[in-house]
């Protein structure tokens, strides 16, 4: 009992009571924010190894984006990336970042089919499928079900079978091994069905876009309710991503 007790004292409360306004160490990396300051645009967007740097203006997609940061670090005057882990968005050209803007990333509303909010609000059951991932966004959705983030208490779950569930996550920039068994499993999921798309390789194949490894015809083919960027995607950006999707506020 003694020893439970030390732990707790050292540990502290690793609980997250409230997730819609949770704080992240400063160590972590969300929204960039890029300056109006004067660059070599050409030699700035080469830093970037996925090209998610564009120019004229400056723009920085997130969704190609794997958050190394060596922009910020090359450049600490144009770009800095901040806390910000709502990041997640239903309109693929909200993943992009244009210089002197400070606005945050989010859903629009207007566009969330309405039957997702009516029939899952209260409860939504995701089928997680590793398209060829590295295990990193897997690992961070896993934690998502933790002590610590406790997505369950919102109804949302993951479930073993397609079967069981209301939605698809994919997680890898799917590869061509994985596209079939991909349809599969979302076509064994009755419907209405959603797709959440987590992590930058699933949303632009991060490093591996443009490999005759992957193929990304599903993306292509199918409507995408939710991009969520990350390298990997933490609980929190996951997490509120969906609750924005569902229109859960609290």
């Amino acid at each position: 009992m003694f020893n439970t007790l030390k732990i707790l004292y050292h540990q502290g409360k690793q609980f997250i009571p409230d997730l819609r306004t949770a704080k992240v160490p400063g160590i972590f990396r969300g929204r960039p924010e890029i300056s109006l300051e004067k660059v070599d645009e050409k030699a700035f967007a080469e830093v970037c190894p996925t090209y998610a740097i564009s120019i004229n203006p400056v723009r920085i997609d997130l969704g190609k984006c794997t958050f190394c940061a060596e922009c910020s670090r090359l450049y600490p005057g144009k770009v800095c990336f901040t806390t910000d882990y709502r990041l997640a968005t239903n309109e693929r050209d909200r993943l992009i970042i244009t210089e002197g803007t400070l606005s945050p990333v989010s859903l629009n509303p207007d566009i969330v089919r309405k039957e997702i909010r009516r029939m899952f609000r209260g409860s939504l059951k995701l089928r997680q499928v590793s398209a060829g991932g590295d295990n990193s966004t897997e690992l961070e959705l896993n934690a998502s079900g933790n002590v610590n983030f406790d997505i369950g208490r919102y109804g949302i779950e993951f479930v073993a079978s397609p079967r069981h569930a209301d939605g698809i996550v994919i997680t890898g920039p799917i590869s061509k091994n994985m596209a079939e068994p991909l349809k599969i499993t979302y076509d064994a999921i009755p419907s209405p069905k959603i797709i959440i798309l987590a992590g930058t390789d699933a949303v632009s194949g991060g490093i591996f876009e443009g490999s005759p490894a992957i193929d990304r015809s599903f993306i292509e083919q199918n409507h995408i309710d939710l991009y969520i960027p990350g390298n990997p995607v933490h609980p929190l950006t996951f997490i509120n991503g969906v609750l924005d999707l569902l229109g859960i506020t609290s």
